[in-house]
């Protein structure tokens, strides 16, 4: 295991957003050692329930001026990402120790491409995790308070991992090992039969289920055996990702009209992400999340299973292997997190990555946090 030893040896020279950012938001008067869950006035998502009595509670704080950082996945990422970035501390020091994690030049493969090689699920998750964390590096640059007043994070499937590093959960180097590993595993199961993708925008009345269940029928009517067909990810609403067999999506597309899809669209991926068909990935990061440090959350972290608060180690370690073969519930953990009794304001919303795809689903789900959402830019106009 030469690769995770060196792995090991990287641990700590990172010195990032991570350790500096989260000391400075959790070690205040009155927020303990740091092993109990974030304060209640600190949590995002409650700012509106009665905290529990206690002697020394401090005055709860105006959820404006606490902030939400978002961290994107796979899909998201585009030739020259991270260009922007180069000049903030810390973010050639991230990529070159990416290169010695991953065996390649990560940072080359971003800003230069090519498009086919960066599309692949083995580079585009490192790619896509290592510019998010890159991205609030420029951030806590710019705008410090905002790291430093971060109450509560979220990512998008390998997103997560993001959220997890800056959580304080995982060490950068390690965190960027197992994302590796992941994305191997993906990759090799997505290559075990044809399958993908598909977005689906559906009418009101749409019923995803039975459609997949329609769908599932029709591949057994092709002779395939134990078709896969199910939701993958649910965005916002009547905003839904399928994933499973090519036959059961290429049913959806042509029979869209009868189902009551608005528009579908096949994703840029190579196989039926957090389905089944990913079960043979599960063992590849269950072992290798049993040999990298994995700490409970300095603050609340969201999971993708279930759209709940991460407990404690041994919860993130579970949930992480589980969200391979479960649908990403990305809405509900929206709700989850901006969920707040009329006239309480909401707090700042910061998508750090390529893209603005989790911003626009923020927009569907919830405008009035969508009001006080911003992106940080991973490449600059003119770049």
């Amino acid at each position: 295991m030469s690769m995770l030893s060196s792995v090991f040896a990287s641990r700590g020279k990172v010195r990032s957003l991570v350790s500096l950012s989260r000391r400075l938001s959790t070690n205040q008067p009155g927020s303990g050692d740091g092993s109990h869950l974030p304060p209640v006035e600190d949590s995002a998502s409650l700012p509106d329930h009665e905290p529990p009595s206690a002697p020394t509670r401090r005055p709860r704080k105006n959820p404006r001026g606490r902030s939400v950082l978002l961290f994107p996945g796979q899909g998201s990422q585009f030739v020259g990402m991270g260009k922007a970035l180069l000049r903030y501390p810390n973010v050639k020091e991230m990529f070159s120790v990416a290169q010695k994690v991953l065996g390649y030049d990560l940072l080359s493969l971003c800003l230069e491409g090519p498009e086919a090689e960066l599309q692949k699920t083995v580079h585009c998750q490192p790619a896509v995790f290592v510019t998010s964390l890159a991205a609030v590096e420029r951030l806590h640059s710019e705008n410090p308070a905002a790291t430093e007043s971060c109450v509560a994070a979220a990512g998008f499937s390998v997103g997560e991992f993001a959220a997890l590093v800056f959580s304080g959960a995982m060490d950068f180097a390690e965190a960027l090992y197992a994302v590796k590993v992941r994305a191997e595993a993906m990759q090799a199961a997505s290559e075990v039969v044809p399958s993908g993708m598909l977005s689906v925008i559906g009418k009101p009345q749409a019923q995803y289920k039975q459609a997949c269940l329609q769908a599932k029928e029709h591949c057994k009517s092709l002779g395939v055996e134990e078709p896969v067909c199910s939701v993958a990810n649910y965005l916002f609403p009547d905003g839904r990702v399928i994933a499973g067999h090519q036959e059961a999506l290429d049913f959806l597309q042509q029979n869209s009209r009868s189902l009551q899809f608005k528009r579908t669209k096949p994703l840029p991926v190579s196989g039926a992400f957090h389905t089944e068909l990913m079960a043979s990935a599960t063992e590849p990061l269950r072992q290798v999340l049993k040999q990298v440090e994995v700490r409970r959350p300095e603050i609340a972290v969201y999971s993708n299973v279930d759209g709940k608060r991460y407990m404690n180690e041994s919860h993130v370690c579970r949930q992480l292997v589980k969200q391979l073969v479960s649908p990403v519930k990305w809405e509900q953990t929206l709700h989850e997190i901006y969920e707040r009794t009329q006239g309480v304001n909401f707090p700042d919303t910061y998508e750090l990555g390529p893209g603005k795809q989790l911003g626009a689903t923020l927009q569907m789900c919830n405008r009035k946090a969508f009001k006080t959402y911003s992106n940080v830019k991973v490449i600059d106009f003119g770049d």
